[in-house]
């Protein structure tokens, strides 16, 4: 799909098919009817697992994927730590309180993510893989005891790339039910829509997944990322810097009008992405910063018939709960709604392509990849979380740059122009380390400036070698 794209056969709006225009409908649990916001983070951080389920969210999504270090003793961590959150066992000691912290009773949904069906599992079956996607959901689904849960089992499925792919998540949840004498509809699940074909084929997705299925998640920065790799051949598609779009820019903002009009005419929720911006109770002007962002952000989604969002800090439950009707908007339809509107706008009229901006990219993608060789797979930089999606977004549009050097302007502080070629990223690459470097603290070990070197080698090699895809 992707190579039929970058030889020019891009995704495209499919003329409905009978299977989505026989009026099905799907009547939503009274348990999931308010998600108005769902706090998402790693599942091996236990401390802000609880934190997460006590912070007073409608949802939490618990997360081993691209939040997670996709590494065994991580992928352990944060199985244990989902199946404690789902018996309301998990705990953390807080030292500046000494006290333990316990998950509170609450009506709180408790979804996990599993990893996607582009990642295998080695080990269980000797000599061969198997699919992570079944591992993760498996292994957790026999650990636990309906009985104890205050709500069916619940999956965010991730990475999706087409409706054909639905069905593959339906045979899976109703075998486990079918084999635990469950009813064939017991596992629920929300759907991220974060790959740019899969926008076109949302209410085939959600038809497929019909006997499970409570909502679709606009995943704004795996489909940012996406939306880059699939129109990596396209120079009129070389981004602006990151930081520069803004919150509604086109390409979001089409997406995000179809999707709850498709979503409400079908009797599901339709919940939008994280606000990258972190709040900081360190950084007072940061604080008020990333909040008033926050609130702009959710309310445009909300202004967009969204029923909900994702952040990812406590301090952002109260602001974004407040910006959407409750419990939902599943009544609220589009006075004029385009059941074919353009999903591929292109980036012109905002914000700007500078070197700056491209040596921040390499700046991040280095603290990233270092981060993850820490053993943390989402990192706050510069006052932005990031994780795999965001990670994959600078990549990608460093090679835009490189790819399309002779034809698109990236300008300096002078406002020349500056052309991106394969040498002058290593030379931003080799500056932005040495900085790194030099910043470190006196009593650092070395074993730290080595990671930081291997990162650097990691990313640029990345790049290099055309590694966009979300592993």
């Amino acid at each position: 799909m992707l190579q039929r794209s970058l030889e020019g056969s891009k995704p495209a709006h499919r003329f409905p098919s009978d299977t989505v225009r026989n009026g099905w409908r799907i009547t939503l649990p009274e348990w999931c009817q308010d998600q108005r916001n769902q706090m998402t983070g790693p599942a091996d951080d236990g401390e802000l697992c609880v934190k997460m389920l006590n912070s007073g969210a409608p949802g939490v999504m618990l997360d081993l994927e691209d939040s997670c270090v996709n590494e065994w003793s991580h992928h352990q961590t944060g199985v244990a730590n989902i199946l404690a959150c789902l018996r309301g066992q998990l705990s953390y000691y807080d030292k500046k309180r000494s006290r333990t912290v316990v998950i509170q009773p609450s009506s709180t949904v408790i979804f996990t993510r599993p990893r996607g069906l582009h990642l295998n599992q080695a080990g269980l079956i000797e000599g061969e893989l198997v699919s992570a996607s079944l591992f993760d959901v498996a292994r957790i689904f026999f650990e636990i005891d309906p009985t104890e849960l205050k709500h069916p089992l619940c999956i965010y499925t991730p990475k999706s790339e087409s409706a054909e792919e639905a069905l593959w998540w339906r045979d899976l949840f109703q075998a486990l039910a079918q084999w635990r004498g469950l009813p064939r509809d017991y596992i629920k699940c929300m759907a991220l829509v974060e790959s740019h074909p899969l926008a076109f084929q949302m209410e085939e997705f959600a038809y497929n997944l019909r006997d499970h299925i409570i909502g679709l998640n606009l995943g704004r920065w795996d489909y940012m990322a996406s939306l880059i790799h699939f129109n990596l051949d396209d120079p009129d598609w070389v981004l602006p810097d990151r930081n520069t779009l803004p919150h509604n820019v086109a390409f979001f903002q089409n997406l995000r009008e179809l999707m709850p009009e498709i979503c409400h005419h079908r009797g599901i929720l339709a919940l939008g992405g994280m606000t990258a911006l972190y709040p900081s109770r360190e950084d007072a002007e940061l604080n008020t910063r990333a909040l008033a962002i926050l609130e702009k952000d959710k309310k445009n989604e909300a202004d967009c018939l969204m029923d909900g969002a994702w952040t990812g800090h406590p301090d952002q439950n109260a602001i974004a709960v407040a910006q959407f009707p409750c419990p939902n908007q599943l009544q609220s339809r589009p006075k004029t709604a385009s059941r074919y509107p353009n999903l591929r706008p292109e980036p012109v009229g905002v914000g700007v392509r500078t070197v700056k901006g491209t040596r921040a990219a390499v700046r991040t993608v280095i603290r990233y990849r270092h981060g993850v060789l820490s053993g943390r797979g989402a990192s706050l930089l510069d006052g932005y979380m990031e994780d795999l999606a965001t990670d994959r977004i600078y990549r990608l549009m460093i090679a835009q740059r490189v790819l399309h050097r002779d034809l698109v302007e990236i300008q300096d502080e002078k406002g020349g122009a500056v052309k991106h070629t394969p040498e002058f990223i290593t030379r931003l690459f080799d500056e932005e380390l040495d900085r790194l470097l030099a910043e470190l603290p006196a009593d650092a070990s070395p074993e730290e400036a080595d990671r930081f070197r291997r990162a650097r080698e990691i990313s640029e090699a990345m790049i290099v070698n055309g590694e966009f895809n979300p592993a």
